[in-house]
């Protein structure tokens, strides 16, 4: 018995059992424990690990109850002699790890690659943002305003042994109905959209949805209008397809509509709330986009992120909702109200077009899966998401009136505070300023900027003094003192 690998590495996210049931699998399928092996007694690795008896005792019959071990009276327990039948590894000799950069023989995959998604201009986080004192970070969640409770007990009735026909088969290219009808009868009707059941698709939130509808209506001589600044991803999305895209700048008002959406196909905005310029299209302009898109035989995807984040003004409908050409593609998410882990969005349009994207995502992955849907449908149902709205708003229209202030103390005359509210401010500094040089240094002091030049930008030469600040994951008592650091820095540094 080889007492040294019974070790534990003390983690916080896991139980004490946990860590030794994952200890003892990973021994028992690594063959450090082999078949027929005997384990320590219950009171011995107690005492080894420093842990209760009671603990070992129930992370054993854990393990026995899934044919791990087995217990023999009055001796103990032991790995089970069929555990690791059926394998194909050798106990003896391992098989060996082919190196692609040295082996001979091998395909050129360079040459292979059609398209080259890594070569894309993106937004790059720290995948540690959490340890750093100013995250100014957008699109990450405060883990301490989600309701863990209510979300739990959606998802243990979801998982129950009644609603197991719900989860465990596969549904082919359908949606759970119950979400659907969540969706359609609570959601889209606060954006004053009204739509059928085969108008409303499931998604794995909105980018799936938007590439969904790239590999749909573009060609390599589609020509797509975008924002620019814009939405990074929906830009590398559609350059995938084309390398016609006509980047429009954006104005106080949103995408301008003029003359140069005429060439277009497919044109894409944020009208509710710009992305990332937090600027919101005014009633008259969009009743100009939809006209226009009907006169130039143009299709408008409309991507409504943030809904929910709008405390500041009065409500505005979506654009789908003044469309009565259907010529409208509505985008939604729940990423930013539930969490961005969580990849649940919905895709809204003429039943045509959803009949051919479920067909589509079939081919890609069938459905998301059934028991997220229905955790989700359920927290939806029970008002749990109302509620949770309610305390977003609340929470954000606190750090949104903390930052201006903050802003405005610090670095007069740099931003201006969206009138949507939202989760984010957009910030410009004087003419030849460097956001990306801030960015770099403002890490070294723990500040986690976005700048706007590389990330939001399509133009070559874009202005480089543009970043955005995030607010949707920093406590509230550490906005300004972070907003200051970053002045000071600017101030002495940049």
């Amino acid at each position: 018995m080889r007492d040294g690998i019974f070790h534990l590495d003390r983690r916080p996210n896991i139980s004490i059992q946990g860590q030794i049931r994952e200890m003892l699998v990973s021994a028992i399928l690594g063959r450090q424990l082999p078949a027929g092996d005997p384990l320590p007694s219950s009171r011995k690795l107690a005492k080894s690990l420093g842990v209760s008896r009671n603990t070992v005792v129930l992370a054993y019959q854990g393990l026995v109850d899934d044919g791990y071990l087995e217990s023999r009276e009055r001796s103990g327990f032991y790995v089970t002699d069929d555990i690791l039948e059926g394998r194909a590894d050798d106990p003896v000799v391992p098989p060996p790890v082919p190196d692609a950069r040295t082996a001979t023989g091998g395909a050129d995959w360079a040459a292979r690659f059609r398209v080259r998604p890594s070569h894309q201009a993106n937004i790059e986080k720290p995948g540690n943002w959490l340890t750093f004192p100013y995250p100014f970070i957008y699109g990450q969640v405060d883990q301490s305003l989600f309701p863990i409770a209510q979300w739990r007990e959606c998802s243990r009735q979801a998982l129950g042994r009644k609603g197991m026909d719900a989860w465990t088969g596969d549904a082919l290219a359908a949606d759970d109905p119950m979400l659907v009808e969540q969706i359609q009868t609570r959601l889209l009707p606060r954006r004053g959209i009204l739509a059928r059941d085969d108008e409303i698709l499931v998604t794995l939130g909105a980018q799936n949805a938007l590439y969904i509808l790239a590999a749909l209506l573009v060609r390599a001589d589609t020509r797509v209008a975008i924002e620019d600044p814009g939405y990074p991803d929906v830009r590398n999305i559609f350059g995938l397809k084309t390398d016609r895209i006509e980047a429009i700048p954006v104005d106080r008002h949103g995408m301008p509509v003029d003359e140069r959406l005429d060439r277009c196909e497919l044109v894409f905005v944020t009208p509710s709330h710009q992305a990332p310029t937090t600027v919101t299209m005014p009633k008259a302009r969009r009743q100009d986009l939809l006209a226009r898109a009907r006169d130039e035989d143009f299709v408008i995807i409309e991507d409504d992120y943030e809904w929910e984040t709008n405390y500041v003004s009065e409500p505005t409908p979506a654009l789908k909702s003044m469309d009565t050409a259907g010529r409208v593609i509505y985008v939604g998410s729940l990423s930013k109200t539930l969490f961005p882990g969580l990849r649940l969005g919905y895709l809204v349009g003429p039943a045509p077009l959803i009949k051919e994207a479920r067909a589509l995502r079939r081919l890609m992955l069938r459905h998301a899966p059934n028991n997220n849907q229905r955790t989700a449908a359920l927290f939806l149902a029970l008002g749990h998401h109302d509620s949770l709205v309610h305390k977003l708003q609340k929470a954000y229209r606190e750090r949104w009136r903390i930052m201006g202030r903050a802003l405005a103390d610090h670095l007069p005359g740099w931003s201006k505070a969206p009138a949507f509210g939202g989760t984010s401010y957009w910030v410009s500094g004087p003419e030849g300023f460097d956001a990306g040089k801030l960015a770099d240094r403002a890490l070294d002091d723990g500040v986690i900027i976005e700048p706007g030049r590389v990330n939001f930008f399509a133009r070559t030469e874009a202005p480089r003094n543009h970043f955005r600040l995030g607010f949707s994951s920093i406590a509230a008592e550490r906005i300004e003192p972070g907003i200051r650091l970053l002045a000071d820095i600017v101030k002495r540094d940049i």
